[in-house]
């Protein structure tokens, strides 16, 4: 299972290339340097990392698949 820290890092790091390279999808992705939770005490933890890493490639993804074809 991947640390924490590798988890953020490659979300950092996915994140910056989507915002760099493909800003109509980033606009849509709410990415915000301030981000108010929904709850008082949100629990992150690698699951919801993973999850949230995968969500973002398969957004990347289908963007990709979708707009290319044009």
């Amino acid at each position: 299972m991947k640390k924490t820290q590798e988890l953020l890092t490659q979300i950092t790091q996915l994140t910056s290339n989507i915002e760099t390279n493909y800003p109509e999808l980033y606009s849509f992705l709410l990415e915000e340097p301030i981000t108010i939770p929904s709850t008082q005490h949100p629990e992150i933890n690698l699951t919801v990392l993973q999850d949230y890493l995968q969500t973002l490639k398969e957004e990347l993804h289908h963007h990709i698949k979708t707009h290319k074809a044009k």
